[in-house]
Protein backbone atom coordinates (compact mmCIF):
# COMPACT_ATOMS: atom_id res chain seq x y z
CA UNK A 1 0.00 0.00 0.00
CA UNK A 2 1.33 3.41 -0.92
CA UNK A 3 2.32 5.57 2.04
CA UNK A 4 -0.08 7.78 1.23
CA UNK A 5 -3.23 5.42 1.38
CA UNK A 6 -1.58 4.57 4.73
CA UNK A 7 -1.93 8.13 5.64
CA UNK A 8 -5.25 8.49 4.56
CA UNK A 9 -6.36 5.18 6.55
CA UNK A 10 -4.78 6.69 10.10
CA UNK A 11 -6.72 9.80 9.64
CA UNK A 12 -10.29 8.02 8.63
CA UNK A 13 -9.68 5.68 11.32
CA UNK A 14 -8.84 8.34 14.21
CA UNK A 15 -11.71 10.51 13.06
CA UNK A 16 -14.73 10.29 15.50
CA UNK A 17 -17.18 10.19 13.56
CA UNK A 18 -15.90 7.34 11.04
CA UNK A 19 -16.51 9.97 8.19
CA UNK A 20 -15.25 7.67 5.77
CA UNK A 21 -16.44 3.92 4.87
CA UNK A 22 -14.25 1.06 3.31
CA UNK A 23 -17.51 1.42 0.99
CA UNK A 24 -17.90 4.96 0.56
CA UNK A 25 -13.87 5.15 -0.24
CA UNK A 26 -14.29 2.08 -2.91
CA UNK A 27 -17.40 3.56 -4.50
CA UNK A 28 -15.64 7.20 -4.73
CA UNK A 29 -12.26 5.72 -6.43
CA UNK A 30 -14.43 3.33 -8.82
CA UNK A 31 -16.26 7.35 -9.63
CA UNK A 32 -13.66 9.45 -9.65
CA UNK A 33 -10.21 7.49 -9.20
CA UNK A 34 -7.27 6.96 -6.67
CA UNK A 35 -7.18 10.98 -6.63
CA UNK A 36 -10.33 11.30 -4.67
CA UNK A 37 -8.60 9.45 -1.34
CA UNK A 38 -6.54 13.01 -1.15
CA UNK A 39 -9.96 15.01 -1.34
CA UNK A 40 -11.96 12.72 1.47
CA UNK A 41 -8.59 12.69 3.52
CA UNK A 42 -8.91 16.17 3.63
CA UNK A 43 -12.62 16.68 4.26
CA UNK A 44 -12.64 13.84 7.34
CA UNK A 45 -9.64 15.94 8.26
CA UNK A 46 -11.80 19.03 8.36
CA UNK A 47 -14.18 17.33 10.22
CA UNK A 48 -12.44 15.49 13.04
CA UNK A 49 -10.31 18.33 13.76
CA UNK A 50 -13.47 20.70 14.54
CA UNK A 51 -15.44 18.74 16.03
CA UNK A 52 -14.88 20.61 19.34
CA UNK A 53 -15.19 24.39 18.36
CA UNK A 54 -17.67 26.75 18.73
CA UNK A 55 -20.08 27.08 16.66
CA UNK A 56 -18.68 30.45 14.50
CA UNK A 57 -15.24 28.98 14.33
CA UNK A 58 -16.89 25.71 12.65
CA UNK A 59 -18.65 28.20 10.02
CA UNK A 60 -15.63 29.76 9.18
CA UNK A 61 -13.70 26.87 8.58
CA UNK A 62 -15.99 24.68 6.54
CA UNK A 63 -16.88 27.98 4.43
CA UNK A 64 -13.46 28.89 3.45
CA UNK A 65 -12.80 24.98 2.96
CA UNK A 66 -15.44 24.56 0.33
CA UNK A 67 -15.13 27.82 -1.30
CA UNK A 68 -11.29 27.10 -1.73
CA UNK A 69 -11.70 23.13 -2.88
CA UNK A 70 -14.89 24.03 -5.51
CA UNK A 71 -14.88 25.91 -8.69
CA UNK A 72 -18.09 27.92 -9.60
CA UNK A 73 -19.44 26.07 -12.77
CA UNK A 74 -22.73 26.26 -13.59
CA UNK A 75 -25.06 23.42 -14.37
CA UNK A 76 -25.70 23.78 -17.90
CA UNK A 77 -21.42 22.88 -18.72
CA UNK A 78 -21.05 20.80 -15.82
CA UNK A 79 -23.72 17.93 -15.79
CA UNK A 80 -25.42 18.99 -19.11
CA UNK A 81 -28.97 19.74 -17.54
CA UNK A 82 -30.56 23.28 -16.55
CA UNK A 83 -30.48 22.51 -12.83
CA UNK A 84 -28.02 19.47 -10.75
CA UNK A 85 -27.93 19.47 -6.75
CA UNK A 86 -24.62 17.66 -6.62
CA UNK A 87 -23.84 15.21 -3.57
CA UNK A 88 -20.50 16.54 -1.80
CA UNK A 89 -18.99 13.30 -3.20
CA UNK A 90 -19.83 14.75 -6.41
CA UNK A 91 -18.47 18.15 -5.92
CA UNK A 92 -15.59 17.02 -4.06
CA UNK A 93 -14.83 14.11 -6.61
CA UNK A 94 -15.22 17.12 -9.61
CA UNK A 95 -13.62 20.00 -8.05
CA UNK A 96 -16.93 21.85 -9.49
CA UNK A 97 -20.63 23.53 -8.69
CA UNK A 98 -22.78 25.86 -8.75
CA UNK A 99 -24.21 27.83 -5.68
CA UNK A 100 -26.36 24.96 -4.73
CA UNK A 101 -23.64 22.39 -4.68
CA UNK A 102 -21.34 24.69 -2.30
CA UNK A 103 -24.55 25.16 -0.25
CA UNK A 104 -25.46 21.29 0.20
CA UNK A 105 -21.70 20.65 1.21
CA UNK A 106 -21.60 23.60 3.66
CA UNK A 107 -24.64 22.15 4.91
CA UNK A 108 -24.34 18.50 5.43
CA UNK A 109 -20.70 19.15 7.03
CA UNK A 110 -22.00 21.88 9.57
CA UNK A 111 -24.33 19.31 10.98
CA UNK A 112 -21.28 16.57 10.58
CA UNK A 113 -19.47 19.02 12.83
CA UNK A 114 -22.46 18.95 15.43
CA UNK A 115 -24.25 21.89 14.58
CA UNK A 116 -28.06 21.66 15.19
CA UNK A 117 -29.73 20.91 11.76
CA UNK A 118 -32.43 23.74 13.13
CA UNK A 119 -29.93 26.43 13.02
CA UNK A 120 -29.60 26.11 9.61
CA UNK A 121 -31.23 26.94 6.57
CA UNK A 122 -30.22 26.21 2.62
CA UNK A 123 -32.15 29.59 1.25
CA UNK A 124 -33.13 30.79 -1.97
CA UNK A 125 -32.52 34.26 -2.70
CA UNK A 126 -32.08 36.56 -5.83
CA UNK A 127 -28.69 38.53 -5.90
CA UNK A 128 -29.68 41.86 -6.89
CA UNK A 129 -26.54 43.17 -8.47
CA UNK A 130 -26.36 39.83 -10.95
CA UNK A 131 -30.28 39.91 -11.35
CA UNK A 132 -30.11 36.36 -11.28
CA UNK A 133 -31.82 33.77 -8.48
CA UNK A 134 -28.89 32.19 -6.00
CA UNK A 135 -28.50 29.73 -2.81
CA UNK A 136 -26.85 30.83 0.47
CA UNK A 137 -26.63 29.11 3.51
CA UNK A 138 -27.64 30.78 6.59
CA UNK A 139 -27.12 29.88 10.16
CA UNK A 140 -29.66 31.26 13.13
CA UNK A 141 -27.78 31.15 16.58
CA UNK A 142 -31.55 31.72 18.01
CA UNK A 143 -34.66 31.31 16.25
CA UNK A 144 -35.15 34.97 16.16
CA UNK A 145 -31.60 36.21 15.31
CA UNK A 146 -30.80 37.58 11.95
CA UNK A 147 -29.15 34.93 10.21
CA UNK A 148 -25.56 34.92 9.21
CA UNK A 149 -25.13 34.29 5.55
CA UNK A 150 -22.11 31.60 4.24
CA UNK A 151 -21.79 32.54 0.70
CA UNK A 152 -19.94 31.13 -2.26
CA UNK A 153 -19.34 35.09 -3.86
CA UNK A 154 -17.43 35.94 -0.63
CA UNK A 155 -15.05 34.92 1.50
CA UNK A 156 -17.07 36.84 4.52
CA UNK A 157 -19.65 35.35 6.76
CA UNK A 158 -22.01 38.46 7.13
CA UNK A 159 -25.23 39.02 9.04
CA UNK A 160 -28.22 39.13 6.33
CA UNK A 161 -28.57 42.85 7.57
CA UNK A 162 -25.26 43.64 6.30
CA UNK A 163 -25.89 41.56 2.40
CA UNK A 164 -28.79 44.57 1.15
CA UNK A 165 -27.56 42.62 -2.55
CA UNK A 166 -29.44 39.22 -1.70
CA UNK A 167 -33.31 39.55 -1.49
CA UNK A 168 -34.60 36.22 0.18
CA UNK A 169 -37.22 34.42 -0.98
CA UNK A 170 -37.85 31.20 0.58
CA UNK A 171 -35.82 29.04 2.56
CA UNK A 172 -35.75 25.04 4.32
CA UNK A 173 -33.85 22.43 5.82
CA UNK A 174 -34.42 18.84 6.69
CA UNK A 175 -36.89 19.87 9.32
CA UNK A 176 -39.57 22.20 7.16
CA UNK A 177 -39.52 24.77 4.58
CA UNK A 178 -40.30 28.84 5.06
CA UNK A 179 -41.51 31.49 3.20
CA UNK A 180 -39.41 34.57 3.59
CA UNK A 181 -41.14 37.73 4.18
CA UNK A 182 -39.79 41.29 4.44
CA UNK A 183 -38.06 42.55 8.08
CA UNK A 184 -36.51 39.14 7.68
CA UNK A 185 -39.69 37.29 9.58
CA UNK A 186 -40.99 33.86 7.97
CA UNK A 187 -43.50 31.53 7.20
CA UNK A 188 -43.50 27.87 7.57
CA UNK A 189 -45.29 26.38 4.58
CA UNK A 190 -44.76 22.76 5.05
CA UNK A 191 -41.89 19.93 4.76
CA UNK A 192 -38.57 19.09 2.43
CA UNK A 193 -40.03 16.36 0.56
CA UNK A 194 -41.81 18.35 -1.44
CA UNK A 195 -38.74 19.31 -3.12
CA UNK A 196 -38.08 16.85 -6.00
CA UNK A 197 -34.85 18.04 -6.22
CA UNK A 198 -34.26 17.55 -2.49
CA UNK A 199 -35.55 14.14 -2.37
CA UNK A 200 -33.15 13.35 -5.41
CA UNK A 201 -30.44 14.45 -3.73
CA UNK A 202 -31.10 12.31 -0.74
CA UNK A 203 -31.76 9.06 -2.86
CA UNK A 204 -27.95 9.56 -4.74
CA UNK A 205 -26.44 10.50 -1.37
CA UNK A 206 -27.88 7.10 0.09
CA UNK A 207 -26.75 4.93 -3.10
CA UNK A 208 -23.21 6.75 -2.64
CA UNK A 209 -22.64 5.21 0.75
CA UNK A 210 -23.12 8.11 2.52
CA UNK A 211 -26.59 7.79 4.45
CA UNK A 212 -24.84 6.25 7.77
CA UNK A 213 -22.38 8.56 7.85
CA UNK A 214 -24.30 11.49 7.32
CA UNK A 215 -27.42 9.68 9.78
CA UNK A 216 -29.92 10.57 7.43
CA UNK A 217 -33.37 8.54 7.76
CA UNK A 218 -33.42 5.24 5.81
CA UNK A 219 -34.72 5.88 2.19
CA UNK A 220 -37.06 3.40 0.84
CA UNK A 221 -36.19 1.87 -2.33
Amino acid sequence: MALFSVLACLVFAQSPHKLITPELLELAKKMYGDGIEMQLSSWGALIGENGQSKDLDKLHKVNQYFNKEINFISDAKHWHQEDYWATPLESLGTEAGDCEDFVIAKYFSLIQLGVDESKLRITYVKALKLNQAHMVLAYYSTPRAIPLILDNLTPKILPATKRRDLSPVYSFNGQGMWLERMKGSSIRIGDPNRLNMWMDLLVRMDEQMMEPWLQLPKLEK
